[in-house]
């Protein structure tokens, strides 16, 4: 079930009494100009709401209540469709304080991230805040818990598992299925989720994935996927009929790649989406809206732009009551002062008007997790790392992207053991098993974070959430792994064997307790702690998240070891 709740034969009565003008419309937005997804023409207009639902447009209306929209122009609510509220930092009821005002409406997210940490308890933590939330939260049920076999997650869930969530009102089907490997080679686990829930929307993640490998996964019912890096690749992808849904996170950044493929031809297939996007980006830059107007301020057609990020991406979730400001639609309606700026003045979220008041009378939901990080104290000599005879295979991060190259340098040793090399910008990565599982420790090496002294370490590691440090001594790798294990888990930054900056995350060890504003601003002083380390990344702390997710090419490493995501294989000591 995707569309909204079926409406009472009273409320039908109300809406079609004020959609005709016979009764005063709860709410009238006066005299906006509407954009025609259809046309693209700019028409003056009131638009009629009662309650949550849109009753009358290209007309006049009276109302209960007017709001004076002269001189702005409407569009739908925007709608983002792949993300995971957990990689914002904060919890769902403060993302929506967060990006409601940036015309997201609604969004659907995969609560892998929480489901990894605490299994079933994860995924019904996020359904009980999106029935106390204001914008339409959509949940897709967490395929890949664990992603794979290579990791050590904190739960895992079954078909027999997932399905009893299938029918909750805010569930749309199931979330990506990243285990592609494991899908392409008939995985009994797999094919029981696949099956479990073919009759419903499916979501991809298929980086990389072409040719034959690509026409196995679509048929297994797959039918989106927001990994697309390339144009080419896209091409393939659309002309199979997969849906590509244009990516545009803090640390995967697609949307300049893909940018030609917004054409009113093509934009029936394609939607937007940010995937991992944190508070400080969304304050500096934006949120859909950024992307609207990027794509627009580098040549994409305007009106194929606006149908990306509204009607294309609720027809291909089949959420059919949004994405347009007419009759019978959701009263989702956001309010441009400029409409290539994207410069979004008021929203309207379900027919209410997005400020301070709409979050007021919000049901609480109590926070879950707290006591998820399980790590024994650990010291300096559990950052060592065994030399090797010949080269060392070493991670490459590319900056805006979460795929990573494999590498192969000659690195110093010394009593057996080997060491950074500043010079070819080697620096160690340990990954500390935290669930209280196995308190297994892996370590390897990582090029392109440019860090000269110190360490910087992050309990958020995809998709299993273990313990992540990048350091160049043990001492500062040991201290900032210990703090995140006396808070709770979070971020931390530590030079000389002390810590200098940190973030508290202690829902689940991925989310603040705190306000968006407190965990904005304190991303600002672990950036700027990160810097002075020498650290050239733009957003270090969610590259050092990616590291340890091993369904994306090409090197990564888990708690268990280096992987050859290529092979789908531990790499041998």
């Amino acid at each position: 079930m995707t569309d909204a709740p079926r409406a009472t034969a009273a409320a039908l009565s109300r809406r079609i009494a004020q959609g005709r003008g016979d009764e005063p419309a709860d709410l009238v937005i006066r005299g906006a100009r509407l954009l025609d997804l259809v046309t693209g023409a700019l028409t003056q207009t009131d638009i009629a709401l009662c309650g949550d639902t849109i009753v009358g447009t290209l007309g006049r209306y009276e109302g209960r209540a007017e709001f004076d929209a002269a001189g702005l122009i409407a569009v739908p609510g925007f709608i983002d469709t792949h993300l995971h509220v957990e990689s914002s930092l904060v919890t769902p009821l403060e993302f929506e304080r967060c990006v409601l005002p940036h015309g997201v409406t609604t969004a659907i997210c995969d609560p892998h991230e929480i489901a990894n940490v605490l299994g079933a308890e994860g995924i019904r933590y996020f359904l009980d805040c999106a029935e106390a939330m204001r914008m339409d939260l959509r949940v897709q049920v967490s395929s890949c818990v664990p992603a794979t076999h290579l990791e050590t997650a904190g739960a895992r869930l079954d078909a027999a598992e997932l399905t009893p969530f299938m029918d909750h009102p805010k569930v749309i089907g199931l979330a990506e299925f990243m285990n592609f490997p494991g899908l392409l080679a008939r995985d009994p686990g797999c094919l029981a989720k696949l099956a479990a829930f073919a009759h419903r929307h499916i979501d991809g993640h298929a980086p990389l994935v072409r040719g034959h490998d690509l026409n196995g996964y679509l048929a297994a019912g797959i039918r989106t996927d927001h990994e697309t890096t390339a144009i080419d690749e896209a091409r393939e992808k659309l002309a199979k009929g997969m849906a590509i849904l244009i990516r545009e996170g803090s640390v995967s950044k697609d949307l300049h790649a893909l940018i030609p493929l917004i054409t009113r031809d093509a934009a029936p297939f394609l939607a937007f989406c940010t995937d991992d996007r944190n508070p400080l980006d969304i304050a500096e830059e934006g949120h859909l809206d950024f992307m609207i107007r990027t794509a627009i301020a580098n040549g994409a057609d305007v009106l194929a732009t606006y149908r990306v990020a509204t009607l294309s991406a609720a027809r291909n979730f089949g959420l059919f009551d949004r994405g347009f400001i007419g009759p019978g639609k959701r009263a989702d309606v956001v309010l441009l002062e400029d409409l290539a700026a994207c410069r979004v003045r008021h929203v309207f979220a379900g027919g209410r008007l997005v400020d301070d008041l709409l979050f007021s009378d919000r049901a609480a939901v109590a926070p879950v997790g707290l006591r998820s990080v399980k790590s024994r104290e650990l010291t300096a000599g559990d950052f060592a790392v065994a030399a090797r005879e010949g080269q060392t295979p070493v991670i490459g991060v590319v900056p805006g992207r979460i795929i990573t190259e494999r590498l192969a340098m000659t690195l110093p040793s010394r009593d057996g053991r080997a060491l950074p090399d500043l010079a070819q910008d080697a620096v160690r990565v340990t990954v500390i098993e935290r669930h209280g599982r196995t308190g297994g420790i892996s370590s390897g090496f990582v090029h392109g974070f440019g860090m000269r002294r110190g360490a910087i370490a992050s309990s958020v590691g995809h998709d299993s959430h273990n313990l992540c440090v990048v350091g160049v001594d043990e001492a500062s790798m040991a201290a900032a792994a210990n703090r995140l294990i006396a808070i709770g888990g979070g971020f931390a930054v530590a030079e000389e064997g002390e810590v200098t900056a940190e973030l508290a995350l202690p829902v689940a060890g991925l989310m603040s307790d705190q306000s968006f504003e407190t965990v904005r601003h304190g991303l600002e002083g672990l950036r700027a702690a990160a810097k002075a380390l020498g650290v050239t990344l733009a957003e270090p702390f969610l590259q050092v998240a990616f590291l340890t997710l091993p369904v994306i090419p090409h090197l990564k490493i888990t708690d268990k070891g280096l992987v050859d995501v290529d092979a789908f294989a531990l790499i041998d000591r």
